[in-house]
């Protein structure tokens, strides 16, 4: 008896315990709210610039009502929401889960905007403002991203009122992408690896013909045939240079471009 008695007052203790454990979680304040409810809040927060409340109503509202109107819009604001508050990675993974969702949604044209602008623009950016750092000096993986984002919009979508403002970035990545591939080269070519400069200028006068930035691709390539001992193609950079480029300012400053204060990246 007094070991059933001690067993059945260890058990109260442990209901006891349990009891209080499972009252003392956080309670939900959304639990029970409709569709229309969580999604009319979060969009008070984001009015508010209260992206952390508007991100757990949006992830709350496609969770708990994965279908309809109002989850499709959640991905939509997340990807907003993300992308403001300095979550790259999250802001991608919602728009990607969007256009794989839901690839003949009107708001198609918008989520592909925001994601070349996600790339376009990193945090990373705003430190450019004060290093004055050349956007083209910076890891280039981020603008491959955002080029193929707004590539991918303007192909799909010509007509799309964000495609204008698509073309425009465009013509800017495509030479700063150009440009990142000559620093690579420069930085080759002064380590001797005059082989894999040579290949990353060719890139750049193939790939990029018509950027300003090919005229420093030729020069490379000229300077990098000069000092592996090949005239003939040496003499071909040079007259293609020359032909292109009459009277090139890289024959009197050199592979060392003046620094600037302008950064493209202020007005873009």
């Amino acid at each position: 008896m007094p070991s059933l008695a001690r067993l059945a007052l260890a058990g109260l203790c442990l209901a006891i315990v349990a009891g209080c454990s499972s009252t003392s979680g956080k309670v939900d304040p959304t639990a029970g709210w409709s569709a229309e409810r969580l999604y009319s809040q979060a969009r008070s927060d984001m009015g508010s610039g209260n992206w952390s409340d508007a991100r757990k109503n949006l992830e709350a509202l496609e969770a708990r009502y994965p279908f309809g109107i109002y989850a499709q819009q959640s991905l939509i604001d997340q990807a907003y929401v993300n992308w403001k508050d300095e979550e790259p990675e999250q802001a991608k993974a919602a728009i990607d889960r969007f256009l794989q969702q839901y690839p003949n949604h009107p708001g198609s044209d918008y989520m592909l905007y925001l994601k070349g602008m996600i790339t376009f623009t990193p945090p990373s950016a705003i430190l450019s403002n004060i290093t004055r750092q050349d956007p083209s000096e910076r890891d280039p993986k981020g603008l491959r991203e955002s080029y193929e984002a707004f590539n991918e919009l303007i192909k799909r979508y010509p007509d799309s009122r964000y495609t204008p403002d698509a073309r425009k970035r465009v013509a800017w990545l495509v030479n700063t992408i150009a440009e990142n591939e000559v620093h690579i080269a420069q930085y080759y070519y002064e380590r001797g690896a005059y082989v894999a400069a040579v290949n990353r200028a060719q890139t750049v006068v193939t790939d990029f013909q018509g950027a300003p930035i090919v005229e420093k691709a030729l020069y490379v390539m000229m300077l990098s045939y000069q000092k592996l001992d090949m005239p003939n193609l040496a003499d071909d950079a040079k007259r293609v240079l020359d032909k292109n480029f009459p009277n090139s300012k890289y024959y009197k400053q050199g592979l060392n471009e003046p620094k600037s204060a302008w950064n493209p990246i202020n007005w873009l």
